[in-house]
């Protein structure tokens, strides 16, 4: 039982060092274009997904665009390149363009410290971060303070201003411009800038400046509303996907993760973002966004991260049930988005090999080899065996009382006693350890992906469970049977004695 634990949580570490980046990076430059559909008809039912929605933009058109699938797992409602899906972050671009609008209004400095436009910073450690170093995650908020907001349920009109009020307390984890780390925090922060600034709440600003003059038709920001007419999410089940169970979307997390879109929708965006124009900003200012901020965020920009051996500029994008991926090789003035309703897995229904083979046959790119993911797939079927395994050696233990009271000396106090100590070191492992290194709570692993939330728990709650059950067979009901009889017999005696 104790080799299975060691093989599940080596494959733990290595599974999370080997991901634990905010997004992996598209493919790097190479061939021609290839069949979009026929790699759809590759990759969709590995990836589990129910429905995928694409559109290719190329020198101010959209050139292709294209969808397969349903918008509900089990519903006969098609997904179009119209059809609405939450992007994820992604949204994180359209708060750094509306920072930016405001930058070329005059209104917002990129050098000025948080709390001149948030004053109730004013005295913290936070408050002289500046709106620059928010832009590219270079603040020193971390990643696991800024993924503690995805169960920010908040939904009135004031949420963004009620969450950021509860951000006052939190201090960056690390000096602010000496690091990068991704942060959702840093966005929240700057959403709350913009309404503070605009005189507007986050949502009318995003409709008003920028979904709506580009034309982004089926385009809007989370408003705390349950929408009917979008795709729904599905969240990884144990191999499946299922529909995630609450449609209404939160207002708080709208400047990080909030905008809902089509494809469609997106490669106008993305035209927009790449035409060398002045319209919803400059074209001094989309270079300015588009381009590594240098220092500490060499291969981040404002809201994009950039690579510049080949040309790309991107996102990806998830939130509970979505993910999304939108990248743009400017010098080309050429980009794709592609859109899923289905949050991936970990081995089973994983959809990287989806998005990445579509954004490479859209561009042109060379789609990096993947490998079979069978360490992930492994690693999962670990976690699934690991609490049945726990489960029956609690069954065999029962079974083998007898060896286990007759257990004595240095030796049997060792096997009894040293099960517990490497369980709860488990537990501490699958519990706290595992969550900082993803750089998420258990309960934010658990709204991505509700299966691994599951399993992280069950093999950490039955492994102590086995080691404890090994020790009360050993020794308390042994132990306190005996104690209540001698108190017993020693109270009948002294009755008998008066």
């Amino acid at each position: 039982m104790l080799r299975l634990l060691g093989a599940v949580m080596l494959g733990l570490a290595v599974a999370l060092f080997a991901g634990s980046g905010a997004a992996a990076e598209p493919p790097i430059a190479a061939g021609p274009n290839g069949a979009i559909e026929e790699v759809i008809d590759r990759e969709l039912a590995a990836s589990g997904v129910p429905g995928v929605a694409y559109a290719v933009a190329e020198r101010g058109e959209i050139s292709a665009a294209g969808a397969r699938g349903v918008v509900r797992a089990g519903a006969d409602a098609a997904v179009t390149p119209d059809s609405a899906f939450r992007c994820g972050s992604v949204s994180k671009s359209f708060t750094a363009l509306a920072v930016m609008q405001l930058v070329e209004a005059g209104k917002i400095d990129l050098d000025a410290g948080l709390a001149t436009y948030l004053t109730e910073f004013t005295g913290r450690p936070a408050a002289m971060i500046t709106v620059r170093q928010l832009l590219t995650h270079t603040s020193g908020y971390s990643t696991f303070q800024g993924n503690e907001s995805h169960s920010d349920d908040e939904v009135g009109e004031d949420a963004l201003a009620r969450s950021v009020a509860g951000l006052v307390d939190l201090d960056p984890a690390s000096a602010p411009g000496k690091r990068w780390e991704y942060s959702n925090t840093n966005y929240q922060l700057l959403g709350r800038i913009i309404e503070v600034v605009s005189g507007r709440s986050f949502q009318q600003y995003v409709g008003n400046a920028i979904l709506g003059p580009i034309g982004m038709d089926h385009g809007f920001v989370d408003d705390g509303e349950v929408h009917d007419d979008t795709a729904v999410g599905h969240t990884p089940w144990f191999g499946t996907k299922r529909p995630v169970a609450d449609h209404t979307t939160h207002r708080a997390t709208g400047p990080q993760g909030g905008i809902v879109a089509s494809a469609a929708d997106l490669a106008l965006y993305l035209q927009t973002m790449m035409n060398g124009q002045d319209d919803v900003l400059s074209a001094e200012g989309k270079a300015l966004m588009l381009q590594p901020a240098g220092g500490a965020s060499p291969f981040y920009g404002f809201g994009w991260f950039v690579d510049p051996s080949a040309g790309t500029v991107w996102h990806s994008g998830s939130t509970p049930g979505f993910e999304s991926l939108a990248t743009m090789v400017p010098r080309e003035q050429k980009a794709v988005v592609v859109l899923v309703n289905g949050g991936t897995g970990l081995g089973f229904g994983e959809t990287a090999g989806l998005r990445d083979a579509i954004t490479a046959a859209a561009l042109g790119l060379d789609q990096a080899g993947g490998d079979s993911r069978w360490s992930q797939k492994a690693l999962f079927t670990g976690l699934v065996l690991l609490p049945i395994g726990y489960l029956l050696a609690m069954t065999w233990a029962w079974w083998r009382r007898d060896g286990i009271r007759a257990k004595s000396g240095v030796s049997g106090l060792f096997s009894l006693w040293f099960p517990l100590l490497t369980t709860a070191v488990a537990a501490w492992v699958m519990l706290g350890l595992v969550p900082r290194l993803v750089g998420a709570p258990l309960r934010t692993i658990a709204l991505f992906q509700p299966d691994l939330g599951v399993l992280l728990l069950a093999g950490a709650v039955t492994g102590v469970l086995w080691a404890g059950f090994r020790l009360a067979i050993a020794y308390p009901v042994r132990s306190l049977s005996t104690s209540g009889r001698h108190r017993r017999q020693g109270a009948g005696r002294a009755n008998r004695a008066r």
